[in-house]
């Protein structure tokens, strides 16, 4: 069933924005971000009921969907968002998808991971076939001012939190030219996978951590600080 609900998603996105690049990327990631709001509404209901408290699931799940917040915003930036159709397609879609991951995570929360884990795997692969298809073009345009602000100049905690295969401050995308926007959105992808495939792993409700988590725990063991 996951193969199934993220093959009729490349199938829909790929037919209709064969040769319509960033509307393309402006559906995928008004979509994309949606898992993301499926885990925290659940998350949610389970803490106020009273059956599981995950906080650090919580931040890096927000910390996700802020990723791909600005992602959406770097598409509408280069006029991704421009055709009325694009949107109405868009927000039908992700509001479907919201239900389906919704209900899903509900009842097995793995399986909703593996969803998500398949999307940013597609991601990333149209992110690089399109940067090696248009890499001088993109490399003479001017980076859009959201790009600039999110990945460089701005607060990166959140950008450090849902990176949990690196230690807070360790990647640090260089912003020079359009090309280098599409590189770091491309990687952030593959981040969004490698945070997936650790939500499934079978001790996870144990070790998952939020990279800050883990990072204030090196630090108080290297002082020999209880933080819990």
């Amino acid at each position: 069933m996951i193969r199934l609900l993220v093959s009729i998603l490349v199938f829909v996105i790929n037919t209709i924005y064969r040769d319509r690049p960033y509307p393309r990327f402006y559906v995928l990631e008004t979509v994309a971000r949606v898992p993301y709001f499926s885990y925290l509404s659940v998350l949610h209901l389970y803490e106020t009921l009273g059956l599981w408290r995950k906080a650090d699931w919580l931040k890096v799940h927000f910390a996700e969907s802020w990723n791909e917040l600005h992602h959406l915003l770097i598409m509408e930036s280069l006029g991704g968002d421009a055709f009325w159709g694009d949107r109405i397609l868009a927000k039908t879609t992700a509001l479907i998808y919201y239900w389906i991951i919704t209900f899903l995570y509900f009842i097995k929360p793995r399986s909703a991971y593996h969803f998500m884990e398949l999307v940013e795997k597609h991601a990333y692969i149209s992110y690089h076939k399109f940067l090696t298809a248009n890499e001088v073009e993109l490399k003479a345009q001017t980076p859009p001012v959201i790009s600039i602000r999110y990945y460089r100049d701005g607060d990166l905690y959140m950008f450090d939190e849902f990176q949990t295969s690196h230690t807070p401050a360790e990647r640090r995308p260089t912003i020079e030219n359009l090309y280098d926007v599409f590189v770091a959105i491309r990687d952030d992808e593959m981040e969004h996978v490698k945070t997936m495939q650790a939500c499934q792993k079978a001790n996870a409700q144990l070790s998952f951590k939020s990279p800050h988590t883990l990072e204030m725990k090196i630090v108080a063991t290297k002082f020999d600080v209880d933080v819990n």
